[in-house]
């Protein structure tokens, strides 16, 4: 039996109106730290946000207290200059205190620009894209009785060992294992059809014997849907959900735009994306 501090929230989990608080919080922390010395990944990280929010807050048995837990469900943060996102998150959670955001890029920090383990939550250390879902399959086939999920960018499914691990998820049956992808079909250089085109990426899931959902990534409800286990028909299939999100998302002057990938803001801009990000919440949430 699980131990009761690593048990998932309760039926119905978090209200709607925390959910949307705590991602505002986020995205304000992500803000703070793309303006610190060193910037950061803006653009994706923003687009992260509810995805990472939801799986912390309200899918993932997990215990701050007990990162390492055995019972522990296990996140792989695959795409991991979303780093910043996951930071926020992570400190929101209770893993280690908020005011260590503030230390983001700086000399002797451990919140680097990718994770890395020595950070209370995170699972593996990643950045070089393309590996993430191996590392998932790996706690997958560990432990059966535990939910995995591997965060993947959609840049990042060009990467062949990409589909060479899906093919491996189909073949050990790994029905415990979810992989998310933050479909902002962004990428550094442009769009991703621009590029190596994806489409049609769900069909291309389903060719691989996977089971293939969709969902608006920015919207609580459609994602704790398709994040839902499995019915009997999907007993030993992998699941993959197709978030589909906006790069940016929070911040007009750069929603949609390649060049928010990487962004080192100055103080005015910082207070101008904070000022906006707080009218946009309270339009919200009047």
């Amino acid at each position: 039996m699980s131990d009761p501090a690593t048990t998932g929230p309760a039926v119905g989990g978090p209200a709607a109106v925390e959910l949307a608080a705590t991602a505002h919080r986020v995205r304000e922390h992500i803000v703070g730290m793309c303006a610190g010395p060193e910037g950061g990944h803006l653009g994706g990280s923003m687009s992260l946000v509810e995805i990472l929010t939801l799986l912390y807050f309200d899918v993932l048995r997990i215990d701050p207290e007990r990162p390492a837990a055995p019972d522990r469900d296990v996140l792989v943060l695959s795409k991991g200059h979303g780093a910043i996102c996951l930071y926020a998150v992570l400190a929101e959670r209770g893993f280690f205190p908020v005011g260590e955001l503030a230390e983001y890029a700086r000399p002797g920090s451990r919140l680097m620009g990718h994770p890395i383990r020595a950070v209370p939550g995170v699972e593996m250390p990643t950045g070089s894209l393309g590996h993430g879902l191996a590392l998932a399959n790996g706690f997958a086939l560990a432990d059966p009785d535990r939910r995995c999920f591997a965060v993947m960018g959609d840049g990042e499914l060009q990467e062949g060992s990409v589909w060479e691990a899906a093919m491996t998820s189909v073949s050990l049956g790994l029905g415990n294992l979810t992989a998310v992808i933050d479909r902002n079909r962004l990428q550094l250089t442009g769009p991703t059809e621009d590029t190596v085109g994806l489409e049609p990426l769900a069909d291309r899931w389903r060719a691989f014997g996977w089971t293939v959902r969709e969902a608006d990534g920015h919207d609580f409800d459609a994602l704790r849907a398709a994040l839902e286990p499995g019915g009997p028909a999907d007993e030993g299939r992998p699941t993959v959900v197709i978030a589909h999100t906006v790069k940016g998302r929070g911040l007009p002057s750069v929603e949609g735009r390649p060049q928010s990938h990487y962004a080192t803001l100055g103080t005015r801009q910082a207070e101008r994306a904070l000022a906006v990000l707080r009218a946009r919440h309270r339009r919200a949430t009047a």
